[in-house]
């Protein structure tokens, strides 16, 4: 069986040391997933470290182990950045759990035109909250140490910007000429790439990301949903990174 990930704060730690898992992880842990005494797991910070030991005590929604050993994971020399539009709830946290799980490092919300969910300022924190809460269960899932950084809400401007910024900046459109496939992928530096909502991407827009230097492809025969289309772009590009 797979040793469970739970994250908390952990502060240094050398192998050796006892590490406390409370509060809202620690009661998952010790109440829904009953994990018990004897048994293996990791406790993470999120950002890239993790102790991995054996459980000493269960109970009153805390565990404690005994840290064997510690693992860290060096920041990544490719950042991956899907800027996710907006989506109704249920697939905009879909999309954020996949991608999580395919290996994204940023994921940036984006009020496009057409996008069915809209985010009123007061809304935004609740949004962001759900959003985040998605990615960190979906790192504890896959077992990944570093939960994806999700970003304020961007404006069109901001997305340019960052197209400006990135390595390669491409944008999902189902009209494009040119096949994924058929891009120069880099090997180190920021990837960015532009996820439509339900309703498609605007003229206006599209224009907006190519006079940013963002190159539109096509990644599929069919019309992907908003929630599937940015983790096939994802797997595509880390596999032609790979036959380089």
């Amino acid at each position: 069986m797979t040793e469970p990930l739970f994250f908390t704060d952990l502060g240094t730690v050398t192998p050796g040391d006892e590490v406390e898992l409370s509060g809202a992880e620690g009661h998952h842990a010790q109440a829904v997933r009953r994990i018990r005494p004897g048994e293996i797991i990791w406790i993470g910070d999120g950002a890239g470290r993790a102790v991995r030991g054996t459980v000493l005590l269960a109970e009153k929604h805390t565990l404690r182990i005994a840290a064997a050993e510690v693992i860290e994971v060096k920041p990544p020399s490719t950042c991956y950045v899907g800027v996710q539009a907006l989506a109704k709830t249920e697939r905009a946290e879909l999309a954020v759990e996949i991608l999580t799980e395919a290996g994204v490092d940023e994921i940036i919300p984006w009020q496009s035109e057409r996008s069915v969910a809209k985010w009123a300022p007061e809304r935004i924190e609740r949004g962001l909250a759900r959003w985040r809460a998605a990615a960190r269960e979906a790192a504890k899932q896959s077992r990944r140490l570093r939960v994806p950084l999700i970003s304020p809400p961007h404006s069109l401007a901001d997305i340019q910007q960052r197209i400006r910024d990135a390595e390669l900046a491409l944008v999902l459109h189902e009209s494009a000429e040119t096949s994924l496939a058929k891009v120069e992928i880099p090997t180190k530096g920021e990837i960015l790439f532009v996820i439509g909502p339900e309703g498609g991407l605007s003229e206006a827009e599209v224009a907006a990301f190519a006079e940013s230097g963002a190159q539109s492809v096509r990644i599929s025969d069919g019309i992907l949903r908003t929630s599937t289309a940015g983790v096939v772009a994802l797997a595509a590009i880390k596999a032609l990174q790979e036959r380089e």
